[in-house]
C-alpha cells in the first residue's frame, strides 16, 4: 500500500467566470488523458492553457479514485522546492528524513490521482525530471501540465492550445462569445447582436483571439464605447498588421498589455511595476511598505491600487481577506518595467526588509498566545518568504544577513513541522558563510536539531558538534547553551539517557543564568521527555510542570510547546497508572497539535491514545487509532522519533490488540483507521469514539506495508535470511531485522513462514 494521505480531492479552484468554447480541445484532452499519463498543454502566455486544464481536470475528475490536485508553480522560483511544493499541494506533511522526491514517490505508489502542474515554463528541466520519476515509479499517477514549451519527456503527449477562433464555430464558442460574456459583466445589458457583431469580431480579430487580451480589452468598455475601442486597437496595432507574419502570437498579447499599461496613469504604472516583486498574493500593508517612497507616498498606494483593481490589472483574491495578486503575464511585464526604471534593487530590498520583519515578529512571539494567529499569517506569505530569501542569498556581501534571515525563521519551520524546507534554506545559506562566526554556529545547531528530529541523527551530529566548537571558540554563552541543548536532544533521541541528563542539566543552568526563558522552557521539555522515556514518570511531570509554569498566562493559545508538554505529561501519567489523567492530557495535546498542523506530533498523540485504549480493553478503538497513526508514520523514516522505549510500547500495544481481536479483525479495523482522513481521525479520537463509522475497506494485508517493507517481505518469500536481505538491499543487518519486526507486527504474523504465505497467496 502506498503511504496513506489526504489528497486534495476538491483541489480545483472555483472559477468565478464561465468557461467559454473549446469543445474540441476538451474532447481531445479527455481522450489523451485516457490514453497517456503525461499530457502537456502548450501555447503562449494568455492563450487559456490554465483554464482549459482546470476545466478538463474537472470533467475527468471521476476517473481518478484518489482525486485531482492542482499544483500552481507560477510563484515558485527555486527548482529545488518543486517536489516539496507538489507534496504540499497533495496535503502531505513535510517532516521526514528522506529526500522529498523519494517521499513523494512512495506516497503516490498505487494512488490513482491526476496532478495538474500549472505554469511549468520557468522550471522546465525540474518539471521534466519530476515527470520522468513519477511516470516510471507511480504507475497510476497521471500528469496534466501547462507550459510554454514541451517538457520533452518520453511518453509526453502535447496539445497545442491555439487562440479562440474569431468566426464562431457554434453557439457559445469562440472569441466573440468570450467577448460577449466578459463585456456583459463590465457593462450590464451588453450583448452581441446583428448591429455590433462585425465590430466585436473586428476587435477580437485584432487581438488574435487571445483570451487574456480579450479580457483586458473588455474592461475598457467601462470608459470607451465599442467603436472607440476598435479605433484605439487599430492605431496601437498598426505595426503588427504590417509585420503580422513575422511576429509570434504572444507579441499581440504583449502589445495589448502595453496598451493597457499606457492607459494607466503614471502612478498606477509605477505601482504596477513595483508590485511585480511579490510572489503569489499580498495584502495592502505589504503593498504600502514595499512600494512606497518619495515618488510614491504610502497614502497614494491605496488609491492607485484601487485603480489597478478597477482596470483588472490586479485581482482581488476571494475568501482570503483583502489580498491581491497580479496575473503571471502582467507580473512579468511589470518586472520588465521595474528593471527599466532602474528600481528593481531598491524595491526588492524593501520586499526583503518587510518579510524579514514579519519573520522576526513571529520569532519574538512564537511561543506565546499569539502563536497560532501569527503562524497562519506567516504561512500565508510562504511564496513571498521564499522570494525574499532568494533575493537575500543573491545580494553580494549580504551572505551573513541572508543566513541570519534563515535562522530567524526557525520557529515557523518548527511549529508547522516544515523541517524539510527549513533544512533546505539553512544548508543553502550556510554554504555562503563558511567562516566560524556566531550566525554560522546558530544555523548549524538548528540544522542538527531539525535533522535529529527527522531521525537523521548520524547526519545531524557533525553539525551540532561544529556549532558547539564555534561557540566555545567565541566564548559566546548563549550559543554554547543552545549547542549543548541540541546535543542533549540528539542523545535523547538516540536512547543515550546517561549522556542526555547531564547535558540537559547543563543547558538549563546556562539558560537560567542568561535569563533565556524561551530556551529554558524548550530545554525543560526535552529533559521531561528524557525522564518520561526512561520510565521516570514522576520526575517527567515535575519537570514539564516547571516548563508550563514558565509559560504561564502568556501561553494561553500557544500550541507547539504546550502540546508537547501535555503529550509528555500524558505519557508519564500512563506509565504511573493514572489512566484518566493521561487520557485527558493526550486529548488536549492532540487538538493543539492538529490546530497547528504538526502532523508528526498528532501521530504521537494518536499512538498514546491507542495504548490507553488497549489498557482499557477497548481493542477496536486501539486498533483503528494505531492504523490512523500508521497513516502518518508511513511518511516518516523514524516513527515515534525512533525512541526505543516508545517503539517497545508500540509493539506491545499491537500484540495486545491483535491477541484481543484476532488477526483478521485486527487487520480490518487497523486498515479502517488508516483509510480515514487525519482530520476525521483527530475528531473521532478526541470524542472518545470506539468504532469508526462505515465498513472497513477491503484491502490486502500486505498493503499495510511501506514500499521497502514489501521488498523485504518478497525476499522473505524467496527464502533469504535477514543477512542475505541486508546484502541484497545494501542495508545493515540491524535495519533488516527492524523491517522484519515491523512486518510481523503489522501483518499480525508470528513467523517468517506466515509472511511468505501472505506474499505467495497473492494478497500483496
Amino acid at each position: 500500500m502506498a503511504p496513506a494521505m489526504d489528497i486534495q480531492r476538491s483541489g480545483l479552484p472555483v472559477q468565478v467566470t464561465g468557461f467559454v468554447g473549446r469543445p474540441r480541445e476538451l474532447a481531445q484532452v479527455s481522450r489523451l488523458l485516457a490514453e497517456a499519463r503525461l499530457v502537456s498543454l502548450v501555447g503562449p502566455g494568455g492563450v487559456g492553457k490554465t483554464r482549459l486544464a482546470l476545466q478538463s481536470a474537472a470533467d475527468v475528475r471521476e476517473r481518478f479514485a484518489d482525486g485531482v490536485c492542482l499544483v500552481e508553480l507560477s510563484g515558485l522560483e527555486d527548482a529545488g522546492l518543486l517536489a516539496h511544493t507538489v507534496a504540499a499541494a497533495l496535503g502531505l506533511p513535510e517532516q521526514h528524513a528522506r529526500p522529498t522526491l523519494e517521499h513523494l514517490v512512495e506516497c503516490l505508489a498505487g494512488r490513482q490521482v491526476l496532478i495538474v502542474l500549472d505554469t511549468c515554463e520557468h522550471l522546465v528541466e525540474a518539471c521534466a525530471t519530476l515527470a520522468e520519476v513519477l511516470l516510471r515509479s507511480t504507475p497510476a499517477v497521471t500528469i496534466l501540465a501547462t507550459t510554454r514549451q514541451p517538457l520533452d519527456v518520453a511518453g509526453e503527449h502535447t496539445l497545442a492550445v491555439a487562440p479562440l477562433p474569431v468566426e464562431e464555430p457554434g453557439a457559445g464558442e469562440g472569441a466573440v462569445a468570450l467577448f460577449a460574456q466578459r463585456a456583459a459583466a463590465v457593462v450590464p445589458g451588453f450583448r452581441v447582436d446583428a448591429a455590433n457583431h462585425a465590430t466585436v469580431a473586428a476587435v477580437c480579430r485584432r487581438l488574435d483571439g487571445i483570451p487574456l487580451a480579450i479580457e483586458l480589452a473588455t474592461v475598457r468598455l467601462r470608459a470607451i464605447p465599442l467603436e472607440g475601442l476598435l479605433g484605439r486597437l487599430e492605431d496601437r496595432f498598426s505595426l503588427l498588421t504590417a509585420r503580422r507574419s513575422t511576429l509570434p502570437r504572444h507579441q499581440t498579447l504583449r502589445t495589448t498589455i502595453r496598451w493597457s499599461y499606457d492607459l494607466c496613469e503614471p502612478g498606477e504604472r509605477l505601482l504596477w511595476s513595483r508590485l511585480s516583486v511579490f510572489a503569489g498574493s499580498f495584502d495592502l500593508a505589504a503593498a504600502e511598505a514595499v512600494c512606497h517612497d518619495a515618488a510614491l507616498p504610502a497614502g497614494r498606494v491605496v488609491e492607485l491600487l484601487v485603480g489597478l483593481v478597477d482596470k483588472s490589472v490586479l485581482l482581488r483574491q476571494e475568501g482570503g481577506g483583502d489580498r491581491y495578486r497580479l496575473l503571471d503575464t502582467l507580473r512579468e511585464f511589470g518586472a520588465e518595467q521595474l528593471a527599466a526604471f532602474g528600481q528593481e534593487g531598491a524595491v526588492r530590498q524593501r520586499h526583503l526588509a518587510y518579510f524579514r520583519g514579519l519573520a522576526e515578529r513571529f520569532n519574538e512571539r512564537a511561543f506565546t498566545g499569539d502563536q497560532l494567529s501569527m503562524y497562519r499569517d506567516v504561512d500565508g506569505e510562504r511564496p513571498n518568504l521564499r522570494s525574499a530569501l532568494e533575493h537575500a542569498l543573491a545580494v553580494a556581501g549580504g551572505e551573513r544577513e541572508a543566513l541570519r534571515f534563515a535562522v530567524v525563521l526557525w520557529p515557523y519551520w518548527l511549529c508547522g513541522a516544515r523541517l524539510v524546507e527549513g533544512r533546505f534554506w539553512l544548508e543553502r545559506a550556510l554554504e555562503r558563510v563558511p567562516e566560524p562566526v556566531a550566525v554560522r554556529a546558530e544555523a548549524l545547531g538548528l540544522l542538527g536539531f531539525f535533522a535529529a528530529q527527522q531521525g537523521a541523527r548520524r547526519e545531524a551530529l557533525p553539525w551540532i558538534e561544529e556549532s558547539l566548537e564555534i561557540a566555545r571558540d567565541l566564548g559566546d554563552e548563549r550559543l554554547l547553551a543552545d549547542a549543548i541543548h541540541h546535543l542533549a536532544v540528539h542523545r535523547l533521541l538516540s536512547g543515550r539517557s546517561d549522556e542526555g541528563f547531564p547535558l540537559f542539566d547543563d543547558a538549563c543552568a546556562r539558560m537560567t543564568a542568561l535569563g533565556d526563558r524561551r530556551g529554558l522552557m524548550i530545554a525543560l521539555m526535552g529533559k521531561g521527555a528524557l525522564h518520561a522515556l526512561s520510565g521516570e514518570g514522576g520526575k517527567a511531570i515535575e519537570v514539564t510542570g516547571q516548563a508550563l509554569a514558565l509559560l504561564g498566562g502568556e501561553g494561553a493559545g500557544e500550541c507547539w510547546l504546550q502540546g508537547y508538554l501535555l503529550f509528555l505529561r500524558g505519557l508519564a501519567r500512563w506509565t504511573l497508572g493514572d489512566l484518566a489523567g493521561s487520557v485527558r492530557e493526550a486529548r488536549a495535546a492532540l487538538r493543539m497539535k492538529y490546530a497547528l498542523g504538526d502532523h508528526l506530533a498528532v501521530a504521537d498523540c494518536l499512538e498514546l491514545l491507542a495504548w490507553q485504549a488497549a489498557e482499557q480493553d477497548r481493542m477496536v478503538r486501539a486498533a483503528w487509532l494505531l492504523g490512523a497513526a500508521d497513516r502518518v508514520w508511513q511518511q516518516f523514516a523514524a516513527p515515534l522519533a525512533g525512541a526505543p522505549l516508545l517503539l517497545r510500547h508500540h509493539d506491545r500495544a499491537i500484540e495486545a490488540v491483535r491477541r484481543g481481536l484476532g488477526r483478521e479483525r485486527y487487520l480490518a479495523v487497523f486498515r479502517q483507521g488508516a483509510s480515514i482522513g487525519l482530520g476525521e481521525a483527530v475528531e473521532l479520537a478526541a470524542q472518545d469514539v470506539d468504532v469508526v463509522p462505515g465498513p472497513p475497506p477491503r484491502r490486502a494485508a500486505m498493503e499495510l506495508l511501506t514500499v521497502r517493507e514489501r521488498e523485504v517481505a518478497a525476499l522473505v518469500e524467496e527464502g533469504l535470511t535477514n543477512r542475505e536481505i541486508a546484502e541484497r538491499l545494501v542495508i545493515s543487518k540491524r535495519t533488516a531485522d527492524a523491517h522484519i519486526e515491523h512486518i510481523l507486527a503489522k501483518l499480525g504474523a508470528s513467523s517468517r513462514v506466515q509472511i511468505a504465505e501472505l506474499v505467495a497467496s497473492g494478497r500483496a
